[in-house]
């Protein structure tokens, strides 16, 4: 077997793979004789049927996968042994006179190149890297929702914004009247925060134990059925027939009272002496904001990241002609111009996914066990957080930790996270990052920017 590679320009080769009958010959009688061996023909035992058979029946499509095999596992273990950067797959050439019944064969397959390049990434190259401001009033607004949080509930005397109000709740004929045979739910629960009505959240603002207040639930939730079925107690499929005022007795009112700022509250929320008094709880919640922030500042590095890194390296050629053949061989329902067009999106992903390739084989990047239980254990963490726990237990975290890495699909993005994580990582640390401070606002408007861009 002879297997000759071209290269035709900088990112176009052809490899071509001669095949003689010496090549081939013994595999092509070692499968007709497993064909022999597995197949019964009519008049003979099995394993008995004469050669001269097997070849005039099966001869044929045997030495088509003979072949096919042969070349194919030549093509691709030179392609490895070479070292080639082939983008997409080898395109074969058509050949209008090939024949099986010949015994020499002779493949063209034009194969695409990556393109050689300089990345540039190194201290030359700048990159803006923007931190947010962490201002008194975030802190605020942090030490409110954890205490909130913290908090407990009990009765009140009034109703308050955050309040959930407990009492009867009946029908009203059009004279404003208890409507006979009417709805009636008794011990209801109302949340008037969650009332998509200001209207009606105002009428239950300031009322005490003891107060009938005359509402409309179809108004407080946009008549949606499973929320009106829900506050009334109804089926679903009646509530177009409950449409007018509703009276509610109120018997109960529940009020939250955020948990106090004292020393069981600072452990319960950084651990165990860790804050000792106000001063040092708002520095603490500074910090936890700053690195609250520094998933959305790093995120927004990548971006910057990447614009710079394409831009250093400017305009590379692609083989064009055989990606766009390459994108109609993945998806047979795509013509010519479809597949032009698809190709013409996809291309500056391309273009990048080719750049970090190199880039990360520049720094030496590579994702191990321990980077992807890193990560795993980063979203176990914010998951916690998200219900207000911003401290739990080293055990608790990687019991969950291990849940998200069992399943499949989970483990897949914990790892293509890692690996983002550990490739950015690694670009921060060889460029050269200028820190540049920014309000929160500045920072929302670079992604509105992008987007008019």
């Amino acid at each position: 077997m002879d297997i000759k590679f071209d290269r035709l320009n900088d990112v176009n080769g052809q490899i071509t793979v001669t095949l003689v009958e010496a090549d081939y010959a013994d595999e092509l009688k070692k499968q007709l004789k497993k064909v022999a061996q597995t197949h019964t023909e009519p008049g003979f035992r099995p394993g008995h049927t004469p050669a001269g058979l097997i070849q005039k029946k099966y001869g044929t499509a045997v030495k088509y996968d003979v072949i096919n095999k042969m070349v194919s596992d030549a093509l691709f273990n030179y392609i490895k042994e070479q070292k080639l950067s082939v983008l997409g797959n080898p395109m074969p050439e058509a050949n209008d006179n090939f024949d099986i019944q010949n015994t020499e064969f002779k493949f063209v397959f034009n194969v695409g190149l990556a393109p050689d390049f300089e990345t540039h990434v190194d201290k030359d190259l700048k990159v803006p890297y923007y931190v947010i401001e962490v201002t008194d009033e975030m802190t605020d607004n942090q030490s409110n929702g954890l205490r909130r949080r913290m908090g407990e509930q009990v009765k009140g005397d009034t109703v308050e914004p955050d309040a959930l109000v407990k009492g009867d709740i009946f029908e009203l004929d059009a004279e404003g009247k208890p409507l006979e045979g009417g709805v009636n739910q008794p011990n209801g629960i109302l949340a008037p925060k969650y009332f998509k009505s200001e209207e009606q959240r105002k009428l239950f603002e300031g009322k005490h134990v003891g107060d009938e207040v005359v509402f409309n639930p179809w108004a407080t939730c946009d008549g949606n059925p499973t929320e009106m079925s829900s506050m009334l107690n109804i089926d679903k499929n009646d509530i177009e027939a409950h449409k007018g005022d509703f009276g509610m007795s109120i018997k109960e009112i529940i009020v939250l009272r955020p948990a106090e700022l004292n020393q069981e509250y600072y452990d319960e929320v950084f651990g165990k002496d860790k804050v000792h008094n106000e001063e040092e709880y708002r520095a603490a919640l500074k910090e936890m904001i700053a690195n609250q922030l520094k998933a959305d500042q790093n995120f927004r590095f990548t971006i910057d990241a990447r614009e710079a890194i394409t831009k250093a390296v400017g305009d590379i050629d692609l083989p064009d002609d055989i990606l766009v053949e390459f994108l109609k061989q993945q998806n047979e329902s795509l013509t010519d111009e479809t597949a032009e067009e698809e190709y013409k999106k996809a291309r500056p992903d391309l273009v990048w996914q080719i750049i970090r390739d190199k880039v990360a084989e520049q720094l030496g990047v590579k994702v191990d066990d321990n980077d992807v239980q890193n990560v795993a254990m980063l979203m176990a963490r914010n998951q916690f957080m998200q219900y207000g726990m911003t401290n739990a237990p080293e055990e608790s975290l990687k019991r969950l930790a291990d849940e998200i890495l069992k399943d499949k699909k989970s483990r897949e993005r914990v790892i293509d996270q890692a690996v983002d994580m550990k490739f950015y990582e690694a670009v921060h640390n060889t460029v050269t990052p200028e820190e540049k401070q920014v309000s929160e606002e500045q920072f929302n408007t670079l992604f509105s920017d992008d987007a008019k861009a």
